[in-house]
Protein backbone atom coordinates (compact mmCIF):
# COMPACT_ATOMS: atom_id res chain seq x y z
CA UNK A 1 0.00 0.00 0.00
CA UNK A 2 1.91 2.62 -1.34
CA UNK A 3 0.59 6.60 -1.17
CA UNK A 4 2.02 7.53 -4.10
CA UNK A 5 0.36 4.51 -6.42
CA UNK A 6 -3.17 5.70 -4.84
CA UNK A 7 -5.93 5.62 -7.33
CA UNK A 8 -9.05 6.47 -5.71
CA UNK A 9 -12.51 6.15 -6.93
CA UNK A 10 -15.90 7.43 -4.74
CA UNK A 11 -19.02 5.23 -5.88
CA UNK A 12 -22.12 7.76 -4.91
CA UNK A 13 -21.63 11.26 -6.09
CA UNK A 14 -24.22 13.21 -4.01
CA UNK A 15 -23.93 15.63 -0.82
CA UNK A 16 -21.54 13.45 0.96
CA UNK A 17 -19.49 11.29 -2.60
CA UNK A 18 -19.27 14.81 -4.90
CA UNK A 19 -17.29 17.17 -2.44
CA UNK A 20 -15.09 14.00 -1.46
CA UNK A 21 -14.38 13.13 -4.84
CA UNK A 22 -13.02 16.57 -6.03
CA UNK A 23 -10.87 17.35 -3.32
CA UNK A 24 -8.78 13.50 -3.72
CA UNK A 25 -8.60 14.37 -6.61
CA UNK A 26 -6.54 17.21 -5.83
CA UNK A 27 -3.57 14.92 -4.61
CA UNK A 28 -4.86 11.69 -6.35
CA UNK A 29 -5.85 10.43 -9.56
CA UNK A 30 -9.45 10.69 -9.07
CA UNK A 31 -12.89 8.99 -10.58
CA UNK A 32 -16.06 9.53 -9.26
CA UNK A 33 -19.15 7.11 -10.22
CA UNK A 34 -22.76 7.10 -10.08
CA UNK A 35 -25.39 4.89 -11.53
CA UNK A 36 -27.77 8.19 -12.26
CA UNK A 37 -26.93 9.06 -15.70
CA UNK A 38 -28.31 12.57 -15.57
CA UNK A 39 -26.24 13.59 -12.42
CA UNK A 40 -22.87 12.31 -13.94
CA UNK A 41 -23.99 14.18 -17.48
CA UNK A 42 -24.75 17.61 -15.07
CA UNK A 43 -21.82 16.77 -13.48
CA UNK A 44 -19.63 16.87 -16.46
CA UNK A 45 -20.91 19.59 -17.87
CA UNK A 46 -19.52 21.62 -14.52
CA UNK A 47 -22.61 22.04 -12.43
CA UNK A 48 -23.52 20.54 -9.38
CA UNK A 49 -27.40 20.47 -9.03
CA UNK A 50 -27.00 20.44 -4.86
CA UNK A 51 -24.62 23.14 -4.90
CA UNK A 52 -22.27 21.88 -2.83
CA UNK A 53 -19.24 22.68 -4.94
CA UNK A 54 -19.68 25.73 -7.50
CA UNK A 55 -19.25 25.51 -10.85
CA UNK A 56 -16.15 27.08 -11.59
CA UNK A 57 -14.84 24.63 -8.22
CA UNK A 58 -15.80 21.72 -10.86
CA UNK A 59 -14.77 22.69 -14.41
CA UNK A 60 -11.41 23.14 -12.62
CA UNK A 61 -11.33 19.69 -11.70
CA UNK A 62 -12.78 18.59 -14.79
CA UNK A 63 -9.77 20.39 -16.26
CA UNK A 64 -7.44 18.99 -14.24
CA UNK A 65 -8.25 15.30 -14.64
CA UNK A 66 -11.62 14.31 -12.51
CA UNK A 67 -13.95 12.56 -14.32
CA UNK A 68 -17.79 11.26 -13.35
CA UNK A 69 -19.09 8.18 -15.17
CA UNK A 70 -21.81 5.66 -14.85
CA UNK A 71 -19.54 2.85 -16.45
CA UNK A 72 -18.24 0.32 -13.81
CA UNK A 73 -15.59 -0.67 -17.21
CA UNK A 74 -14.30 2.86 -16.20
CA UNK A 75 -13.49 2.06 -12.42
CA UNK A 76 -11.68 -1.28 -12.96
CA UNK A 77 -8.17 -0.16 -12.46
CA UNK A 78 -8.36 1.84 -9.61
CA UNK A 79 -6.91 0.58 -6.69
CA UNK A 80 -8.65 2.67 -3.64
CA UNK A 81 -12.54 2.18 -3.46
CA UNK A 82 -14.83 4.74 -1.22
CA UNK A 83 -18.84 3.71 -0.86
CA UNK A 84 -20.83 6.76 0.19
CA UNK A 85 -23.99 5.69 -1.00
CA UNK A 86 -27.45 6.27 1.37
CA UNK A 87 -28.21 4.65 3.85
CA UNK A 88 -32.05 5.06 4.47
CA UNK A 89 -35.05 3.43 6.21
CA UNK A 90 -37.61 2.03 4.64
CA UNK A 91 -41.12 3.10 5.47
CA UNK A 92 -41.37 1.35 9.03
CA UNK A 93 -38.24 2.95 9.81
CA UNK A 94 -36.01 -0.56 9.65
CA UNK A 95 -32.61 0.62 7.90
CA UNK A 96 -32.58 -0.26 4.30
CA UNK A 97 -28.99 -1.70 3.51
CA UNK A 98 -29.80 -2.52 -0.59
CA UNK A 99 -27.78 1.06 -1.51
CA UNK A 100 -24.71 0.06 0.56
CA UNK A 101 -24.61 -3.66 -0.54
CA UNK A 102 -25.24 -2.62 -4.29
CA UNK A 103 -22.44 -0.81 -4.05
CA UNK A 104 -20.28 -3.16 -2.32
CA UNK A 105 -21.49 -5.74 -5.24
CA UNK A 106 -20.22 -3.32 -7.74
CA UNK A 107 -16.80 -2.68 -5.94
CA UNK A 108 -16.56 -6.73 -6.00
CA UNK A 109 -16.90 -7.01 -9.84
CA UNK A 110 -13.77 -4.53 -10.25
CA UNK A 111 -11.76 -5.03 -7.16
CA UNK A 112 -8.19 -6.35 -7.44
CA UNK A 113 -5.51 -7.86 -4.74
CA UNK A 114 -4.01 -5.56 -2.37
CA UNK A 115 -7.30 -3.08 -3.23
CA UNK A 116 -8.70 -1.10 -0.17
CA UNK A 117 -12.57 -0.33 0.06
CA UNK A 118 -13.41 2.33 2.67
CA UNK A 119 -16.91 3.15 3.42
CA UNK A 120 -18.22 6.22 4.76
CA UNK A 121 -22.07 5.58 4.93
CA UNK A 122 -23.17 5.90 8.13
CA UNK A 123 -24.50 2.31 9.65
CA UNK A 124 -24.68 0.77 13.09
CA UNK A 125 -21.49 -0.97 14.30
CA UNK A 126 -21.00 -4.15 12.28
CA UNK A 127 -22.36 -3.78 8.70
CA UNK A 128 -19.02 -3.16 6.85
CA UNK A 129 -17.36 -6.43 8.25
CA UNK A 130 -20.39 -8.61 8.78
CA UNK A 131 -22.55 -7.40 5.78
CA UNK A 132 -20.75 -5.77 3.41
CA UNK A 133 -17.50 -7.92 3.36
CA UNK A 134 -19.30 -11.42 2.49
CA UNK A 135 -21.18 -9.47 -0.56
CA UNK A 136 -17.65 -8.53 -2.13
CA UNK A 137 -15.88 -11.79 -1.24
CA UNK A 138 -18.54 -13.43 -2.85
CA UNK A 139 -18.41 -11.64 -6.08
CA UNK A 140 -14.56 -10.92 -6.01
CA UNK A 141 -13.50 -14.32 -4.91
CA UNK A 142 -10.91 -12.60 -2.95
CA UNK A 143 -10.32 -13.37 1.05
CA UNK A 144 -10.92 -10.26 3.03
CA UNK A 145 -8.15 -9.24 5.30
CA UNK A 146 -5.78 -11.53 2.71
CA UNK A 147 -6.65 -9.98 -0.86
CA UNK A 148 -8.48 -7.45 0.31
CA UNK A 149 -8.84 -4.44 2.71
CA UNK A 150 -11.51 -2.45 4.47
CA UNK A 151 -11.74 0.97 6.27
CA UNK A 152 -14.56 2.98 7.68
CA UNK A 153 -14.30 7.11 8.16
CA UNK A 154 -17.41 8.53 8.54
CA UNK A 155 -18.58 11.22 6.65
CA UNK A 156 -19.54 14.50 8.87
CA UNK A 157 -20.52 17.02 6.09
CA UNK A 158 -23.21 19.57 6.98
CA UNK A 159 -25.05 19.78 3.33
CA UNK A 160 -25.66 23.74 2.57
CA UNK A 161 -22.59 24.65 4.77
CA UNK A 162 -19.94 26.73 3.13
CA UNK A 163 -17.60 27.36 6.37
CA UNK A 164 -17.61 23.78 7.50
CA UNK A 165 -16.51 22.15 4.28
CA UNK A 166 -14.66 18.48 4.27
CA UNK A 167 -11.66 19.94 4.10
CA UNK A 168 -12.46 21.77 7.13
CA UNK A 169 -14.06 18.91 9.62
CA UNK A 170 -11.37 16.68 11.39
CA UNK A 171 -12.01 13.03 9.98
CA UNK A 172 -12.22 9.68 11.97
CA UNK A 173 -10.48 7.10 9.77
CA UNK A 174 -10.04 3.01 10.80
CA UNK A 175 -8.70 0.02 8.84
CA UNK A 176 -9.35 -3.68 9.40
CA UNK A 177 -5.79 -4.34 9.81
CA UNK A 178 -3.33 -2.13 11.68
CA UNK A 179 -1.28 -1.59 8.11
CA UNK A 180 -4.72 -0.79 6.25
CA UNK A 181 -5.75 1.88 9.04
CA UNK A 182 -2.65 3.74 8.89
CA UNK A 183 -2.74 3.37 4.76
CA UNK A 184 -5.78 4.72 5.38
CA UNK A 185 -5.14 7.69 7.75
CA UNK A 186 -2.52 8.47 5.63
CA UNK A 187 -4.61 8.93 2.34
CA UNK A 188 -7.06 11.44 4.19
CA UNK A 189 -4.80 13.50 6.37
CA UNK A 190 -3.02 14.66 3.02
CA UNK A 191 -6.47 16.25 2.06
CA UNK A 192 -8.07 17.26 5.42
CA UNK A 193 -6.75 20.47 6.80
CA UNK A 194 -8.28 20.04 10.12
CA UNK A 195 -6.64 16.43 10.76
CA UNK A 196 -7.62 12.85 11.17
CA UNK A 197 -8.34 10.83 14.31
CA UNK A 198 -7.49 7.26 13.60
CA UNK A 199 -9.95 4.77 15.84
CA UNK A 200 -9.42 1.52 17.57
CA UNK A 201 -11.43 -0.87 14.69
CA UNK A 202 -13.47 -0.30 12.43
CA UNK A 203 -16.51 -0.64 14.97
CA UNK A 204 -15.53 1.68 16.81
CA UNK A 205 -15.51 4.04 14.19
CA UNK A 206 -18.98 2.95 13.04
CA UNK A 207 -20.32 3.61 16.30
CA UNK A 208 -18.70 6.95 16.99
CA UNK A 209 -20.86 8.17 13.79
CA UNK A 210 -24.09 6.40 14.62
CA UNK A 211 -24.02 8.35 18.44
CA UNK A 212 -23.58 11.54 16.48
CA UNK A 213 -26.56 12.30 15.07
CA UNK A 214 -28.47 10.75 17.87
CA UNK A 215 -27.40 12.72 20.51
CA UNK A 216 -28.31 15.58 18.64
CA UNK A 217 -31.54 13.58 17.98
CA UNK A 218 -32.29 13.32 21.62
CA UNK A 219 -30.66 17.22 22.49
CA UNK A 220 -33.17 18.48 20.08
CA UNK A 221 -36.28 15.94 21.00
CA UNK A 222 -35.44 18.12 24.84
CA UNK A 223 -35.92 21.30 23.93
CA UNK A 224 -38.81 20.11 21.36
CA UNK A 225 -40.92 19.01 24.22
CA UNK A 226 -39.68 22.08 26.54
CA UNK A 227 -41.44 24.26 23.88
CA UNK A 228 -44.74 22.33 24.35
CA UNK A 229 -44.28 22.58 27.96
CA UNK A 230 -43.67 26.40 27.52
CA UNK A 231 -46.38 27.06 24.99
CA UNK A 232 -48.96 26.07 27.71
CA UNK A 233 -47.27 27.92 30.19
CA UNK A 234 -47.12 31.52 28.34
CA UNK A 235 -43.81 31.66 27.96
CA UNK A 236 -41.11 32.03 25.15
CA UNK A 237 -39.26 28.71 25.02
CA UNK A 238 -36.26 31.45 23.32
CA UNK A 239 -36.22 33.71 26.40
CA UNK A 240 -36.09 30.34 28.36
CA UNK A 241 -32.91 29.18 26.35
CA UNK A 242 -30.98 32.32 26.56
CA UNK A 243 -31.46 32.67 30.31
CA UNK A 244 -30.20 29.05 30.95
CA UNK A 245 -27.34 29.85 28.49
CA UNK A 246 -26.13 32.25 31.01
CA UNK A 247 -24.56 28.94 32.61
CA UNK A 248 -21.09 27.96 31.55
CA UNK A 249 -21.79 24.27 30.81
CA UNK A 250 -25.50 24.48 29.41
CA UNK A 251 -25.70 23.50 26.10
CA UNK A 252 -28.58 26.39 23.70
CA UNK A 253 -29.96 23.96 21.49
CA UNK A 254 -32.98 25.21 19.81
CA UNK A 255 -36.57 23.40 19.25
CA UNK A 256 -37.66 22.93 15.29
CA UNK A 257 -38.16 20.23 12.66
CA UNK A 258 -35.93 17.39 12.90
CA UNK A 259 -35.76 16.13 8.98
CA UNK A 260 -32.87 15.68 6.49
CA UNK A 261 -30.91 12.51 5.80
CA UNK A 262 -29.13 12.31 8.89
CA UNK A 263 -30.39 13.45 12.51
CA UNK A 264 -33.97 11.76 11.43
CA UNK A 265 -32.17 8.24 10.02
CA UNK A 266 -29.51 7.61 12.12
CA UNK A 267 -30.95 6.92 15.42
CA UNK A 268 -32.76 4.05 13.34
CA UNK A 269 -29.74 2.37 13.23
CA UNK A 270 -28.75 2.38 16.57
CA UNK A 271 -32.16 0.99 17.64
CA UNK A 272 -31.92 -1.76 15.37
CA UNK A 273 -28.81 -2.48 16.76
CA UNK A 274 -29.82 -2.65 20.46
CA UNK A 275 -32.78 -4.54 19.32
CA UNK A 276 -31.05 -7.69 17.77
CA UNK A 277 -28.86 -7.55 21.15
CA UNK A 278 -32.25 -8.16 23.05
CA UNK A 279 -32.55 -4.12 24.14
CA UNK A 280 -34.82 -1.80 23.83
CA UNK A 281 -33.57 1.78 24.08
CA UNK A 282 -36.30 3.54 25.08
CA UNK A 283 -34.77 6.99 25.23
CA UNK A 284 -33.49 7.04 21.37
CA UNK A 285 -37.16 5.53 20.56
CA UNK A 286 -38.58 8.62 22.51
CA UNK A 287 -36.72 11.23 21.16
CA UNK A 288 -37.65 10.16 17.52
CA UNK A 289 -41.35 10.07 18.85
CA UNK A 290 -41.05 13.45 20.01
CA UNK A 291 -39.26 14.84 16.77
CA UNK A 292 -41.02 13.22 13.99
CA UNK A 293 -44.71 14.49 15.70
CA UNK A 294 -43.31 18.23 15.42
CA UNK A 295 -44.52 18.82 11.99
CA UNK A 296 -47.95 17.99 12.70
CA UNK A 297 -47.62 20.28 16.67
CA UNK A 298 -46.95 22.82 14.02
CA UNK A 299 -50.03 22.69 12.00
CA UNK A 300 -51.88 22.11 15.19
CA UNK A 301 -50.94 24.70 16.66
CA UNK A 302 -51.73 27.21 13.56
CA UNK A 303 -54.90 25.37 13.52
CA UNK A 304 -56.14 26.50 16.98
CA UNK A 305 -54.28 30.17 16.59
CA UNK A 306 -56.97 30.44 13.65
CA UNK A 307 -59.92 28.84 15.58
CA UNK A 308 -59.22 31.61 18.40
CA UNK A 309 -59.31 34.54 15.77
CA UNK A 310 -62.49 32.71 13.94
CA UNK A 311 -60.94 32.47 10.58
CA UNK A 312 -62.72 29.13 9.13
CA UNK A 313 -60.05 26.61 8.52
CA UNK A 314 -61.66 24.49 5.60
CA UNK A 315 -61.31 26.27 2.38
CA UNK A 316 -58.64 29.65 4.43
CA UNK A 317 -55.34 29.57 2.25
CA UNK A 318 -52.63 29.24 4.03
CA UNK A 319 -48.75 30.04 3.08
CA UNK A 320 -46.14 27.71 3.80
CA UNK A 321 -42.60 29.62 3.17
CA UNK A 322 -39.37 26.60 3.05
CA UNK A 323 -40.13 23.32 2.09
CA UNK A 324 -35.67 21.93 2.67
CA UNK A 325 -35.01 20.19 5.64
CA UNK A 326 -33.16 22.86 6.93
CA UNK A 327 -32.53 26.47 6.11
CA UNK A 328 -30.20 27.51 3.24
CA UNK A 329 -30.10 24.07 1.50
CA UNK A 330 -31.76 22.78 -1.13
CA UNK A 331 -32.32 19.28 0.25
CA UNK A 332 -36.13 17.92 0.40
CA UNK A 333 -34.49 14.41 1.93
CA UNK A 334 -36.87 13.33 4.99
CA UNK A 335 -38.55 17.31 5.21
CA UNK A 336 -40.77 17.21 7.75
CA UNK A 337 -42.71 20.15 6.17
CA UNK A 338 -44.70 18.04 4.45
CA UNK A 339 -45.74 17.08 8.01
CA UNK A 340 -47.38 20.75 8.18
CA UNK A 341 -48.71 20.70 4.40
CA UNK A 342 -50.08 17.12 5.17
CA UNK A 343 -52.06 17.65 7.75
CA UNK A 344 -53.21 21.35 6.95
CA UNK A 345 -54.65 19.43 4.08
CA UNK A 346 -56.80 17.06 6.11
CA UNK A 347 -58.68 19.91 6.99
CA UNK A 348 -59.42 20.91 3.88
CA UNK A 349 -57.10 24.44 3.46
CA UNK A 350 -55.98 25.37 0.42
CA UNK A 351 -52.29 25.18 0.60
CA UNK A 352 -49.29 27.00 -1.13
CA UNK A 353 -45.55 26.18 -0.77
CA UNK A 354 -42.78 28.45 -1.82
CA UNK A 355 -39.29 27.75 -1.17
CA UNK A 356 -36.56 29.62 -3.63
CA UNK A 357 -33.96 27.12 -3.21
CA UNK A 358 -35.61 23.49 -3.78
CA UNK A 359 -35.63 21.79 -6.81
CA UNK A 360 -39.64 22.05 -8.03
CA UNK A 361 -39.40 19.41 -10.48
CA UNK A 362 -37.70 16.96 -7.39
CA UNK A 363 -40.46 18.12 -4.84
CA UNK A 364 -43.01 17.06 -7.60
CA UNK A 365 -41.44 13.57 -8.20
CA UNK A 366 -40.93 12.59 -4.36
CA UNK A 367 -43.63 14.09 -3.01
CA UNK A 368 -46.46 14.84 -5.67
CA UNK A 369 -46.47 18.54 -4.85
CA UNK A 370 -46.47 21.88 -6.55
CA UNK A 371 -43.78 24.63 -5.13
CA UNK A 372 -43.27 28.32 -5.81
CA UNK A 373 -39.74 30.10 -5.93
CA UNK A 374 -42.32 33.29 -5.26
CA UNK A 375 -45.32 33.78 -2.75
CA UNK A 376 -47.83 34.11 -5.32
CA UNK A 377 -49.76 37.01 -5.55
CA UNK A 378 -52.44 36.72 -2.87
CA UNK A 379 -53.80 37.11 0.21
CA UNK A 380 -53.56 34.33 3.04
CA UNK A 381 -55.02 33.86 6.32
CA UNK A 382 -52.10 31.92 7.67
CA UNK A 383 -48.39 32.00 6.86
CA UNK A 384 -46.19 29.54 8.48
CA UNK A 385 -42.41 30.01 8.12
CA UNK A 386 -41.15 26.79 8.12
CA UNK A 387 -37.72 27.03 7.12
CA UNK A 388 -35.52 29.70 7.60
CA UNK A 389 -34.06 30.26 4.66
CA UNK A 390 -32.34 33.86 4.45
CA UNK A 391 -34.48 34.68 1.69
CA UNK A 392 -37.17 35.12 3.82
CA UNK A 393 -36.23 38.03 5.81
CA UNK A 394 -36.36 40.96 3.37
CA UNK A 395 -40.00 39.39 2.64
CA UNK A 396 -42.59 41.62 2.95
CA UNK A 397 -44.83 39.48 4.94
CA UNK A 398 -47.64 41.78 5.50
CA UNK A 399 -48.07 42.04 1.95
CA UNK A 400 -49.19 38.32 1.89
CA UNK A 401 -51.71 38.70 4.50
CA UNK A 402 -55.11 39.22 5.06
CA UNK A 403 -57.04 41.29 7.44
CA UNK A 404 -57.82 38.76 10.11
CA UNK A 405 -54.40 36.29 9.92
CA UNK A 406 -51.46 34.05 11.77
CA UNK A 407 -48.08 34.02 11.71
CA UNK A 408 -46.57 30.67 12.55
CA UNK A 409 -42.50 31.83 13.03
CA UNK A 410 -40.93 28.30 13.69
CA UNK A 411 -37.29 29.61 13.91
CA UNK A 412 -37.94 33.14 14.61
CA UNK A 413 -36.94 33.97 11.51
CA UNK A 414 -39.19 37.95 11.78
CA UNK A 415 -38.06 38.49 15.11
CA UNK A 416 -39.23 38.75 18.86
CA UNK A 417 -42.66 40.15 18.56
CA UNK A 418 -43.38 39.82 14.88
CA UNK A 419 -45.62 36.58 14.94
CA UNK A 420 -48.10 35.05 16.98
CA UNK A 421 -46.37 31.90 17.79
CA UNK A 422 -42.74 30.35 17.39
CA UNK A 423 -41.45 27.00 18.99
Amino acid sequence: MILSETKICVIGLGYVGLPLARLFSTKFKTIGYDMNESRVNSLMKGHDATLEISDAVLKDALNSGFECTTSIEKIKDYNFYVIAVPTPVDKNNVPDLTPLLSASRKVGSVINKSNVVVYESTVYPGVSENECVPVIEKVSGLKFNKDFFIGYSPERNNPGDKKHTVADILKITSGSTEETANYVDNVYSSIIKAGTYKASSVMVAEASKVIENTQRDINIAFVNELSHIFSLLGIDTEEVIKAASTKWNFIPYTPGLVGGHCIGVDPYYLVQCAEELGYSPSLIKSARKINNGMGGYVAQRTIDLMLKKSINISKSNILVLGFTFKENCGDIRNTKVIDIVNKLSDYHADVDICDPIADASLVKKEYGLNIFKNPPKKRYDAIIIAVAHHHFKSLDINALLKADNVIFDVKGVLGKGNSDACL
